[in-house]
């Protein structure tokens, strides 16, 4: 029986431009090869499964390559490319720092770096997982790092980059490699799947890139056990069975029975989800994506939604119906489940009551609304606008002077007869 290689290796990149999703980087170092302003040191980080070591031994292999291309490719057909390609290259070697940690092994890597190239311009040390190295180790691989030999390279790989020692990274060129967007990973799937005869849905391949959360890795290798399950037939729902996810259907009519303000059809579809045995929590995570993709499309930037398109129009179709606010209320109900179902005794019943709370939402919000309305029409009365206010009595003043108050009251005028005033001759 002929040995099974896992799409993961048997369709690695080989050159830069194969390499999915890091075109920056790649250009990059096709422009520096091309300029021959290769750095002394690299440092590659970025999530699992981007492409850090893959593009490690294409720089290691191009930088060798005797008869480049004119954009800075190698040839795959020279004698060191060979070599490369066969694994049988004296010039390149690789490291695994984790089971290499100690500061033995790293004095015998400066040993051998002592030791001119054979048969190549250059010779490439590739150090996977760097950050897993002891600080006596980096210590003793400090100098050698920053002046090195002419002919020796160093090509460092990590998926924590800060672990690693600030003298380290600043004798390297830093490279952030970033996650592969689903778009990539889908075109890279139909490409292998062409090239195995494998036929396929392509909502199939969407769902495989979301669940691959930015590893091309672990999308291959979802992609080789799909076809295994479905033996060369991939459909969505193979993929919804193989890998155990909820369809997108559920959330669908769940959120509309919601918005239905109809209990009972939530908790019936409700039931069936936990009967197929899917986790609480696994629901809850998956309807506030579903609620985070109505409210982005309501606000039209859907572009930001990492879904197939057949899926984004229903995502369109259903948040036309609701307002912004109503699905804030909503998600902020369903966050509030998850923060506490952890902790919670009976997490069906505590999902179940995050439900009803939200279908009965808008009932509530319909009550306040009429109730303030009301309270406003009493406060505002055609009665109480024509009464005049009762004249009210002046004050009577008072002044405080240390610990004594005085009372002092207004003077009390006297009237006095007019025929008084004219026989008296004193002015009055």
């Amino acid at each position: 029986m002929e040995n099974f290689i896992v799409s993961a290796r048997k369709y690695r990149p080989s050159t830069f431009k194969t390499i999915v999703g890091q075109t920056s980087i790649t250009t990059t170092l096709k422009n520096a090869i091309r300029q021959n302003q290769v750095a002394q040191a690299f440092l590659f980080c970025g999530p699992r499964g981007v492409g850090k070591t893959t593009c490690a031994r294409i720089l290691a292999k191009t930088i060798n390559c005797k008869n480049r291309t004119d954009d800075g490719e190698a040839c795959n057909q020279c004698e060191s490319c060979l070599s490369f390609n066969n694994s049988a290259s004296f010039n390149i070697f690789e490291l695994d720092a984790a089971s290499n940690n100690s500061v033995d092994a790293i004095r015998n890597l400066v040993e051998q770096v002592r030791i001119p190239p054979q048969g190549a311009t250059y010779k490439v040390y590739i150090i996977d997982e760097v950050h897993m190295l002891s600080t006596q180790a980096f210590n003793a691989f400090l100098k050698t790092l920053e002046e090195p030999p002419v002919y020796a390279k160093f090509i460092l790989a990590t998926t924590e980059k800060h672990k690693i020692i600030p003298t380290i990274l600043s004798r390297c060129q830093i490279f952030d490699f970033k996650r592969i967007k689903i778009h990539d990973m889908v075109e890279h799937l139909a490409y292998v799947a062409s090239q195995e005869n494998v036929s396929f849905e392509k909502e199939a391949l969407d769902v495989i890139g979301q669940k691959a959360d930015g590893s091309l890795r672990d999308a291959l290798s979802i992609f080789d056990q799909a076809v295994s399950y479905s033996d060369g037939n991939i459909t969505y729902q193979h993929i919804i069975e193989n890998l155990n996810i909820l369809d997108y259907d559920y959330f669908f009519q769940i959120i509309q029975h919601i918005y239905n303000e109809d209990i009972a059809q939530v908790l019936v579809q409700f039931n069936e989800i936990i009967e197929k045995g899917f986790d609480g929590q696994i629901f809850i995570d998956g309807i506030s994506e579903h609620l985070r993709n109505l409210i982005v499309c309501k606000l039209q930037v859907e572009h930001i939604v990492e879904t197939g398109d057949n899926i984004k129009k229903q995502f369109i179709e259903q948040a036309k119906t609701m307002n912004v606010p109503l699905m804030l209320s909503y998600l902020d109900i369903f966050n509030r489940c998850n923060a506490s179902y952890k902790t919670a005794n009976n997490k069906r019943l505590h999902v179940e009551l995050a439900l009803m709370i939200a279908a009965s939402i808008k009932n509530k919000q319909k009550q306040s609304s009429t109730g303030n309305l009301s309270d406003s029409k009493e406060k505002i009365s055609p009665t109480s606008t024509n009464t005049p206010k009762p004249a009210t009595t002046p004050p009577t003043q008072s002044t405080q002077s240390f610990n004594r108050q005085e009372r002092i009251t207004n003077p009390v005028m006297k009237t006095v007869q007019i025929k008084n005033i004219l026989h008296n001759n004193t002015p009055s």
